[in-house]
């Protein structure tokens, strides 16, 4: 009939009329990007900029994933990108301003004046926006990445997961870009891979784009790799794959609106590899026909993408030759505006500790002490309710040795344990209002059968997380996460965790100490570093398992000297009063479980976030010795830097020994058999920030006995490990008395690997802590 007719004409005339609207969307796209490249190559040459000249297209896929997702119902989207065309996405898609770029270039720093902090460099930019698509809104937030390739794959994803954690009604998407020669080469990609359908993981799918240059600096693809497809890792988790010619826009966009379908039907990951090539070498300085002649010969002899789109949507005449002229002229008009008001550009401080931060502070002093304590009854109230389960028939021994012994504990308020203490810290916080991740290898029961956050049902196997029953109101909620025998990508996940809001503790819990070196790029790149150069703040928590029990020179050693080696504290070297008021992170080694649970609760109601590294007990998790009291942890208490020796009268006094750790309970027992209460014993439970001040006050204590005290330094570690080369300059800083070493002697191992000779070692530090 002629209405029907008309209809249909009316349904084509629009489909025409969207899809040259879509046309000239994706030319103004690539025109953009190329604009900015050619103006930054003129303007700013010798500037190591990774344009995305060759594969431009990228900008494409990522503008129909957002029109998709925001019409799917998608609340945010979380990226991590490399270097490779990062300024163009940022500046063409997300709203980063070009004169913030350009004032960058030139040498200004992209953090706020007030901030405290050193930035990063060009390529490691980063921002959040809101996007608007059909009057959807999207938040897309473009994650800060280290050189290291890949390493910011699973913060995505772990930022991505608490997102929804933290508002069950947002619907996150992570996208994840690869290069072609990483996705292949760097393992943390296969870890990654397998976190995405496990349950304290998955992220309901993510979409993967590889920005596929066909090659890796200077390195073939058959040097680089042994599969046929850079994609093909991604086989293992039996995710689609699909291929795409950089050089067709449209198909692009296809390709990526079949992998949005995909995932959002199927909850599950996919590739999209974009497969194109790099115009320059490695970076727009470098040469690449010196190692790929043939290569660059077909690639010097071809059209831009944005050329060959231009001059098709001129030969269909959805633009003219006139229009794409001034299209250039107004997007290099754009250009050099930017250029100009750069100069005086400064970052706003909207853009640090905002929305969700706000009201955190950078410190000015770290030592300071709050309280930390509870109420008693309170304290009681949670203990109980740690053990409490429902409708479950649990292990008859947990029962026996250990729901009840708890129980005993805190109806006495005495000899409260480690695994009490940290039950106690976790649940107050619950019922605060903060949520709660625990995750790492065997961390539901702990690695030494100590911690039982989880009870299993003997004859069903269905779990139960007592201390949930602390949650307030739904607000508030403990993760109890068994993760993948993986370090890397696991950490990268709870470091990701725990920056997406204040309200979220985050603690991953290696098996052994040592096992931390599987994602020591995490810690160096992220943890030590990402509030000095990114001004994000974290609070996540690393327990490490360490002692010296004979276990050899694996299992023994967490490697402190590592972690205080990565810490910023003050030495006094500039002149300035010493007194470290702002670290990058906190390392203790607490010897009691009332300075853990001090610890614990301390991360969170502080008014600033800062990573804590805890060099966590072994021995000492079921020791008659390292106990505490409910009054201990009760009303104004706190986590105490330094505990004082209160056996000894100081003014009888003629050595002070001072030490971390579970070490100070050996040193105890055999000062008591030998009777020697001539030396005070004195334990340091806070390495970093040094607690100066404290340190001070215990040595005019012991200040006026004719000035014949000796000081020592006691560690079961070897020399160039543990504490002593943290300890010895700090403590020159605050006393003109020499402080001695006592421990191993120097060790390329952690430890030795014989039985014997750990116990000559033993014996021999121990007698010269009494003797020397």
């Amino acid at each position: 009939s002629q209405s029907q007719s008309q209809s249909q004409s009316q349904s084509q005339s629009q489909s025409q009329s969207q899809s040259q609207s879509q046309s000239l969307r994706f030319h103004e796209l690539l025109l953009r990007s190329e604009i900015l490249d050619h103006f930054m190559q003129v303007k700013f040459n010798s500037t190591k900029r990774y344009a995305l000249e060759g594969c431009e297209s990228l900008l494409i896929s990522f503008d129909v994933a957002f029109e998709q997702a925001a019409l799917n119902g998608t609340t945010d989207i979380i990226i991590s990108m490399p270097h490779r065309g990062r300024l163009n996405f940022l500046t063409e898609l997300l709203d980063f301003p070009l004169v913030a770029l350009f004032a960058k270039v030139k040498g200004r720093s992209e953090l706020p004046i007030n901030a405290i902090g050193t930035g990063d460099v060009l390529l490691h930019l980063a921002h959040s926006t809101t996007l608007n698509y059909h009057n959807h809104s999207l938040n897309v937030s473009l994650l800060h990445n280290p050189s290291h390739l890949e390493a910011s794959n699973s913060v995505a994803l772990g930022k991505a997961r608490a997102r929804k954690a933290i508002d069950p009604n947002s619907n996150p998407l992570a996208i994840l870009v690869h290069g072609d020669a990483a996705i292949i080469g760097q393992g943390v990609v296969a870890e990654t891979l397998q976190l995405s359908q496990l349950k304290g993981y998955s992220t309901q799918g993510s979409i993967h784009i590889i920005a596929n240059n066909q090659l890796g600096f200077t390195t073939d693809s058959f040097d680089g790799r042994s599969s046929r497809y850079a994609s093909d890792l991604a086989k293992a988790i039996d995710a689609p794959l699909i291929h795409v010619n950089a050089d067709s826009p449209e198909d692009v966009a296809f390709a990526t609106l079949v992998a949005l379908k995909y995932r959002n039907q199927f909850s599950k990951d996919v590739v999209i590899d974009i497969i194109g090539y790099r115009r320059h070498g490695h970076n727009e300085m470098d040469e690449p026909s010196f190692t790929q002649p043939l290569m660059y010969n077909l690639i010097h002899s071809q059209s831009t993408v944005a050329t060959q789109y231009s001059q098709k949507l001129i030969n269909q005449q959805i633009l003219t030759q006139q229009k794409l002229d001034q299209l250039k002229q107004k997007y290099s008009q754009r250009c050099e505006q930017a250029y100009i008001e750069s100069d005086n550009y400064n970052t706003p401080d909207t853009v640090h500790l905002h929305q969700k931060w706000k009201g955190l502070i950078q410190p000015d002093d770290m030592t300071k002490l709050i309280n930390t304590g509870i109420s008693i009854d309170r304290l009681i109230e949670i203990g109980k309710a740690s053990v409490k389960y429902s409708d479950l028939n649990i292990h008859r021994r947990l029962d026996q040795y250990f729901v009840k012994p708890r129980l005993t504990r805190l109806e006495s308020g005495t000899g409260l344990d480690w695994p009490t203490a940290e039950a106690l810290a976790v649940g107050s916080l619950l019922q605060e209002g903060y949520n709660i991740r625990l995750s790492g290898q065997d961390v539901s029961r702990g690695t030494f059968s100590h911690r039982h956050f989880v009870f299993f049902d003997q004859a069903t196997g269905k779990p139960q997380i007592p201390l949930n029953s602390l949650a307030l109101n739904n607000q508030s909620t403990l993760q109890v996460c068994n993760s993948p025998l993986s370090e890397f990508a696991a950490m990268g996940f709870d470091y990701g965790y725990s920056i997406e809001s204040p309200k979220i503790l985050a603690i991953w819990e290696a098996q052994f100490g040592d096992f931390f070196n599987g994602a020591q790029i995490i810690i160096d790149q992220f943890i030590a570093s990402g509030e000095d150069k990114w001004l994000r703040q974290s609070g996540i928590v690393l327990l490490l398992p360490h002692g010296y029990i004979g276990a050899g020179p694996e299992h023994s050693s967490c490697r402190i000297e590592r972690f205080l080696q990565l810490c910023n504290a003050d030495l006094g070297l500039s002149g300035k009063n010493i007194g470290d008021k702002n670290v990058n992170m906190q390392v203790i080694n607490p010897s009691t479980p009332a300075n853990y649970f001090h610890a614990l609760r301390r991360q969170m109601i502080r008014p600033y976030r800062k990573p804590l590294i805890v060099i966590a007990p072994k021995t000492l998790l079921r020791s008659t010795q390292a106990i505490s009291s409910l009054a201990e942890m009760g009303p104004n208490t706190h986590f105490q830097p330094i505990i004082s020796d209160t056996q000894t009268n100081a003014t009888k006094v003629t050595r002070v020994i001072f030490c971390s750790g579970k070490i100070y309970y050996d040193l105890a027992q055999k000062r008591e058999k030998e009777n020697r209460f001539d030396t005070a014993i004195i334990r340091l439970e806070e390495i970093c920030p040094f607690p100066y001040a404290q340190l001070q006050s215990e040595l005019t204590k012991y200040s006026n006995n004719n000035n014949n005290v000796k000081l020592y330094w006691v560690q079961e570690e070897h020399a160039n490990m543990g504490c002593w080369s943290f300890i010895e300059p700090r403590f020159g800083r605050i006393t003109n008395k020499k402080l001695n070493y006592i421990g191993r002697d120097v060790l390329g191992p952690a430890a030795t690997g014989l039985a014997s000779v750990h116990e000559e070692e033993i014996q021999k530090f121990m007698n010269d802590a009494f003797t020397l």
